[in-house]
């Protein structure tokens, strides 16, 4: 097995995504996508929420995205539900939805410059509109 360093493994993972970058998140979101936050809890209190998206930490990523696994989330009903991770900056994001297309999640990718390039955007709210979102806000309301 050939040796990588941490920057050729970065290198090789955004190869194989096509990025998104922070104005492109409303039309992915129109179209469906699904924002993933994989910050760590710490993080998310130091840096504020991400409202709308999906809160995954990374050590449980590939068991709630993957669509055949026994732990799933109820949105990850197929392999070709498109899933757009976030972290801090755009980073880990990289090797995570390098690793949920390694399971066949072909249309899993990151945001370039994550939370932080969404903040600067002005699109921290940008997640409230996905459908997703309407659905379960409703569901609450209605309880």
């Amino acid at each position: 097995m050939t040796r990588l360093t941490i920057d050729q493994m970065l290198e090789q993972a955004r190869a194989a995504l096509r990025r998104v970058y922070a104005f492109e998140i409303p039309q992915a979101i129109a179209r469906g996508a699904i924002l993933v936050d994989i910050r760590p809890q710490a993080q998310r209190v130091r840096e504020g929420a991400l409202p709308g998206a999906l809160v995954i930490e990374r050590n449980v990523l590939e068991w709630r995205l993957d669509p055949t696994s026994s732990a799933r989330l109820a949105l990850a009903v197929d392999h070709e539900v498109e899933w757009i991770v976030v972290c801090s900056e755009g980073y880990t994001s990289s090797l995570a939805a390098y690793a949920l297309q390694q399971l066949g999640l072909r249309r899993a990718t990151d945001l370039v410059g994550g939370f932080h390039a969404l903040r600067a955007a002005g699109l921290l709210s940008i997640g409230t509109s996905a459908a997703h979102f309407a659905r379960e806000a409703a569901s609450l309301a209605a309880v």
